[in-house]
C-alpha cells in the first residue's frame, strides 16, 4: 500500500509543521512514512512544499504522481495541479486568482503553466487549473479557510489573528479524514506539537470542524507496530551517529543544508555515547564551535584530532571548496579528521537548498597534490547513522581525512525505521595505532610497510606538524630521497585500506544477482531505484542493483566481477556527467551502457526511475529526468 501526499504554501506559512503533524499522526497509527522537503533559498514568501509517502511497509522514496494535494494558496495549485491523480484540497478564496497575479512565481514557471493551460483550451485562473484536473478524474475539495478561522476564533474565544494558523490544520485535517483513520492520532499529534492549551484548543477545534464533513477515501486501518521505531531526518541521523561514535569536537560555519547537524549536536552536548577508548557507554561533553569561516573550521577540527579526540566538521559545496587547503594540510600530516559533506546544487552558490550528486569526483580529488582521502557515501538514514561511526573508525585506522557524502535529498528528508536496523550492538570504535606517550623524540611519521605510523597525541609527546614536506620526526625536509619515501608512505595507506577493507563492505547488492541487467547507483537515488526495480519485478522483469558505498578506495575487483558478464549496465545518479560511470571505467575498464541522470536539484522519484529504466531497456542511451516543481 502506497499513498503519495503533498502539501504546499508560501515559505514561512507552516508547511513543514503541517507535514510533520500529519506524518506523526500516521506514524502513531502504525504506518511508515518517507518525507522530502523542498524549499527556496529565501527566508519567507517563496513556494515551499513537502512530499510524503505513506506505506504499510518501510518507505524508501517519494513519487512524482500525487494522490492527495493539500494547498493553502494559488501558487501551489498552479505548481502542482498536473501531478495529481486523486484529490486536490484548495482554498475557496483563491479560485479567481489569475496566474499572472501570483508575483512570487518565477516567470519561467508562469510561462510554462500558461502555455500548458491555453494549449488545452483553458484560461489561466486557479479555477481553470482545477477544471483541467477535474477533467482528468481528480476529485476537488473546496475549503473556505476564512470561514474556518472565523468559526474557530468564535468557538475558542480568541481574535481571528490568533486563530489564523487554523488554516494549516484544516488542510491536514481534510487529508487525514480521507485516510479513514480515527481522529485520536491526529489530535495527539496536535497536542504534542502545540502544547500550550490555547493553541491546542484552536487547532483541535479547527480539525473537528473540518473532519465532520469529510468522507473517507482510503479506509485505512490501524497497523500493529513491530519493534521500536524512530523518525529522523538525515542531518539528525548523522549527528546521532557522530555522538554515538564518541565525537568530542565539532566545528562548522553556518551553511545550508549542513548547519542543522551541528545545531543538533550543540543541543545534545552531554549525552550517553561510546567511549572510544573502552567501548563503554559514558556521558561525555562535546565541544561545538561556530568558526569564522570554513577554512578555520577544518583547521580547528584537525587541531582537535591531533590531541587524540574524535573530531569532525560539516559543510556544503562552497564551504567544502574553501576547506581544500585545510584538507590538504590534514592529508600531509596524516590527521584522522572527518568531513561530513552535504552535497547541494552548484557551481558557486548554485542552488543552495536543492540536492545534487555533482561533487563526487571533486570529493575524491579535493586539495592540491596527491594524498589519501577516503570517501564514503550514505544512501538512507540508517546508513547515515552507521557511516558516521564508520567514518571515525576509518579516519583513525588509516590516519587520513575521511569525507562522508550526504546529499541534501537525504539531509532534508525524513523516514521511519526500526531501531534494530541500526545494529548498535555491532558498532565499535577502532582507534588504530594509538600509542602511549613515548620517551624522548617520537617519530610521528615513521616509515612502515603499510604506510601507517604509530600515533601519539599532542600534550603527551613532543610532536612537530607542518604544511611542508617533512621527515619521520616531522621536521621540514626537502631532501629528494626523503620526499620520495614520505610521499609514497602516505599514498601506500590507500593500498593498505584497499587490501584490508572487504570489498563486500564497500558495495551493497539487491535484486536478482544472476540477471544480465545491472543498475549501479549511490546515495539518495537508491530508494527510488529499489522501488522501481520492485515494480519491474512484479511485471516479470528481474534486475540486479549495485549500490556503491565507498568510492575511495574504489571496490574495483568486485565491480569488475559483478559487471563483466552483464549485457546492460544502467548508471543512475544525480549529475550531468555520470560520474560513477567515469570512476568505474577508470577503475575497471567497464563503462555503463546506459545512463539515467537528473540535475535539476530535485530528488529522484521512484516512478520516474521506473520509466527511465524502461526507456533504457528499449535502447535509449541517456535518459534525463525532469520531475519536481
Amino acid at each position: 500500500m502506497r499513498i503519495s501526499w503533498e502539501i504546499g504554501g508560501a515559505q514561512g506559512a507552516g508547511v513543514d509543521t503541517s507535514a510533520n503533524i500529519f506524518g506523526a499522526a500516521l506514524a502513531s497509527a502504525g504506518y511508515y512514512i518517507y518525507g522530502n522537503r523542498e524549499y527556496y533559498s529565501n527566508i519567507k514568501g517563496r513556494h515551499s512544499y513537502f512530499n510524503l509517502t505513506i506505506s504499510d511497509v518501510r518507505a524508501r522514496s517519494v513519487s512524482s504522481v500525487v494522490d492527495i494535494l493539500a494547498t493553502f494558496d494559488a501558487e501551489t495549485v498552479f505548481q502542482h495541479f498536473t501531478e495529481v491523480k486523486g484529490v486536490i484540497i484548495y482554498n475557496k478564496g483563491v479560485k479567481d486568482t489569475k496566474l499572472e497575479r501570483v508575483q512570487s512565481m518565477e516567470p519561467e514557471i508562469q510561462e510554462r503553466v500558461s502555455e500548458f493551460l491555453t494549449s488545452k483550451g483553458f484560461g489561466t485562473t486557479v479555477s481553470d487549473a482545477l477544471k483541467y484536473a477535474e477533467g482528468k478524474g481528480v476529485k476537488l475539495i473546496e475549503l473556505d479557510y476564512d470561514e474556518i478561522v472565523k468559526k474557530t476564533a468564535e468557538s475558542v474565544g480568541v481574535p481571528m489573528s490568533v486563530a489564523e494558523r487554523a488554516k494549516n490544520t484544516a488542510a491536514i485535517a481534510v487529508s487525514y479524514g480521507l485516510t479513514g483513520l480515527k481522529k485520536d492520532y491526529l489530535f495527539d499529534a496536535l497536542r504534542r506539537t502545540f502544547k500550550q492549551e490555547t493553541f491546542v484548543k484552536i487547532n483541535t477545534t479547527a480539525a473537528d470542524l473540518v473532519l465532520a464533513s469529510v468522507k473517507p477515501l482510503y479506509n485505512l486501518k490501524e497497523l500493529p507496530k513491530t519493534g521500536r521505531r524512530i523518525q529522523v531526518d538525515g542531518n539528525t541521523a548523522v549527528a546521532m551517529g557522530k555522538i554515538y561514535a564518541g565525537l568530542s569536537f565539532q566545528s562548522y560555519y553556518p551553511i545550508t543544508p549542513a548547519s542543522d547537524e551541528s545545531v543538533y549536536i550543540e543541543a545534545h552536548q552531554e549525552v550517553m555515547s561510546l567511549d572510544p577508548e573502552t567501548g563503554d557507554k559514558v556521558k561525555r561533553p562535546i565541544v561545538v564551535v561556530q568558526s569564522e569561516d570554513e577554512l578555520a573550521a577544518i583547521n580547528m577540527a584537525s587541531g582537535a584530532a591531533l590531541t587524540g579526540v574524535r573530531a569532525a566538521t560539516a559543510t556544503s559545496g562552497p564551504g567544502f571548496s574553501l576547506m581544500g587547503e585545510g584538507i590538504g594540510w590534514a592529508g600531509m600530516n596524516e590527521v584522522p579528521v572527518v568531513i561530513t559533506y552535504y552535497v547541494r546544487g552548484g557551481p558557486s552558490t548554485g542552488q543552495p537548498t536543492r540536492t545534487s550528486q555533482a561533487d563526487l569526483l571533486f570529493s575524491m580529488y579535493v586539495g592540491h597534490g596527491e594524498f589519501p582521502r577516503l570517501v564514503i557515501a550514505s544512501s538512507d538514514h540508517v546508513e547515515a547513522f552507521q557511516d558516521a561511526v564508520w567514518a571515525f573508525n576509518l579516519a583513525e585506522r588509516y590516519q587520513t581525512p575521511v569525507i562522508h557524502l550526504i546529499e541534501k535529498a537525504i539531509a532534508n528528508a525524513y523516514s521511519i525505521f526500526e531501531t534494530d536496523e541500526l545494529g548498535l550492538d555491532k558498532l565499535r570504535a577502532e582507534r588504530g595505532k594509538m600509542v602511549d606517550a613515548p620517551d624522548g623524540e617520537f617519530q610521528r611519521f615513521k616509515f612502515s610497510e603499510d604506510g601507517i605510523s604509530p600515533r601519539a597525541v599532542l600534550g603527551k609527546a613532543y610532536l612537530f606538524y607542518t604544511g611542508d614536506e617533512h621527515n619521520e620526526l616531522g621536521h621540514i625536509s626537502e631532501d629528494s630521497e626523503n620526499r620520495i619515501k614520505m610521499y609514497e608512505k602516505r599514498l601506500i595507506k590507500l593500498r593498505t585500506a584497499d587490501k584490508e577493507i572487504p570489498e563486500e563492505e564497500r558495495v551493497k547488492l539487491y535484486g536478482d544477482q544472476d540477471s544480465k541487467i545491472a543498475v549501479i547507483t549511490w546515495g539518495s537515488p537508491k530508494g527510488a531505484v529499489l522501488d522501481a526495480v520492485d515494480q519491474l519485478k512484479n511485471e516479470g522483469m528481474k534486475l540486479q542493483v549495485i549500490q556503491i558505498r565507498m568510492f575511495n578506495p574504489y571496490p574495483k575487483n568486485l565491480m569488475k566481477r559483478l559487471l563483466s558478464n552483464k549485457e546492460v549496465i544502467i548508471d543512475v545518479e544525480g549529475n550531468y556527467e555520470g560520474q560513477t560511470g567515469i570512476i568505474n571505467k577508470l577503475s575497471t575498464g567497464i563503462e555503463p551502457t546506459n545512463y539515467i541522470l537528473k540535475w535539476n536539484g530535485r530528488p529522484m522519484a521512484w516512478d520516474e526511475v521506473y520509466e527511465g529504466i524502461k526507456l533504457a531497456l528499449k535502447g535509449e542511451k541517456r535518459v534525463v529526468l525532469h520531475g519536481g516543481a
